[in-house]
């Protein structure tokens, strides 16, 4: 109707995070929006959504992402269940599973790599097992 205005109901599936240079966490982080870290975190990342690591970002542990741009270093193990993008500054150490993924001219990765929809299988057949075990 003209003049009657809607009221937004938020959620936090848009949210934006951000690790600004300079910061620095230890712990895990989760969130369902995406994520932005330019600063240093010591701990397990888990979205629903997208991280980014920024040139100056630092990551010590293992990433749980739907896709993710890496252009900082990480020390752990990245699960991404689409898209995983190494641009030219960016460095991996540790073990990467993606359906699919780029790695821009200078970009680095030192452990295994899985990648293609077998990926996604597994993570559904890991998922399936844990419930069977319990």
């Amino acid at each position: 109707m003209l003049g009657k205005k809607e009221k937004a109901t938020p959620t936090n599936f848009g949210a934006i995070n951000v690790i600004g240079e300079g910061t620095k966490i230890t712990g895990d982080l989760s969130s369902n929006g995406d994520l932005r870290i330019d600063g240093s975190v010591e701990g397990n990342i888990i979205t629903q959504s997208k991280c980014v690591l920024g040139a100056s970002g630092q990551i010590t542990g293992n990433i749980d992402a739907k896709n993710c741009d890496i252009s900082g270093k990480v020390s752990g193990n990245v699960k991404v269940s689409d898209l995983l993008l190494i641009k030219s500054s960016g460095k991996i150490q540790g073990d990467i599973r993606t359906a699919k993924m780029v790695v821009e001219n200078g970009g680095e990765f030192n452990g295994s790599c899985t990648m293609g929809s077998s990926v996604s299988i597994k993570k559904e057949q890991s998922s399936a097992n844990a419930r069977a075990a319990n």
